[in-house]
């Protein structure tokens, strides 16, 4: 069983607050002095007063203005067709599943070469998000599963959805983590996100005394095209 979402499909755009800094400036009075001269055999000449000294008028500043918040791209809907991650050399097409009566996620079909699905309530891979695509790590005859070497990802691989509408929405790996079926942590994998991204979701943990895989493996990725 792969833990179950709270949220619906949807995102959030971040907010950024955004500091000015306002530069100030300052002039230096200009001075100026007059000379008095003198004769020894005349009357003083009268000296011409100095110029009274001035300030330069100062100019008001205006602040700059703020940067535009930075846009994380997304894309229109379009659900998705198939998947492709190159570095490990994983991908089907996609079928797109939903919910049981019960809440849980449907899971697909886990024969030899099954292929992974879409949740189809999470967004479309492009969307702003986070779209859900959920494979097996194995096959009932003790093969790999579609998603059998998630763990093998690493920074800079990338995972491609192909969409109905002809577009790659490629994704870049930005971590995985293992967590417990029985405390899956639903906000932060369903949760909405500011920018597209995508998790992809299979079952890690076996416990060869009960032949039950007891915790969940997640993908974090997210949009760079």
């Amino acid at each position: 069983m792969i833990g179950s979402p709270s949220a619906r499909r949807g995102g959030f755009a971040a907010s950024a607050a955004v500091a000015l800094l306002i530069l100030t400036g300052c002039a230096t009075d200009a001075q100026m002095q007059g000379n008095a001269t003198t004769s020894s055999t005349v009357s003083a000449i009268p000296t011409t007063p100095a110029p009274s000294p001035t300030t330069a008028p100062v100019a008001p500043v205006t602040p700059a203005p703020a940067p535009a918040p930075t846009q994380l791209p997304v894309l229109p809907e379009s659900a998705p067709a198939s998947f492709t991650i190159p570095s490990i050399g994983a991908g089907s097409e996609l079928l797109s599943l939903g919910l049981r009566e019960n809440g849980s996620l449907e899971v697909p079909p886990d024969g030899p070469g099954a292929p992974a699905s879409w949740y189809d309530d999470s967004p479309t891979p492009g969307e702003r998000g986070p779209a859900v695509l959920l494979g097996h790590v194995n096959a009932t005859d003790g093969g790999p599963g579609v998603f059998a070497d998630l763990r093998s990802l690493k920074a800079g691989d990338t995972i491609e959805v192909v969409r109905e509408d002809g577009t790659t929405a490629t994704f870049i790996f930005d971590r995985g983590e293992q967590y417990p079926k029985d405390a899956f942590p639903t906000q932060t994998v369903y949760g909405n996100t500011a920018g597209s991204e995508l998790r992809l979701i299979t079952c890690d943990g076996y416990d060869p005394d009960t032949g039950e895989f007891d915790d969940n493996y997640v993908v974090y990725a997210k949009l760079v095209v």
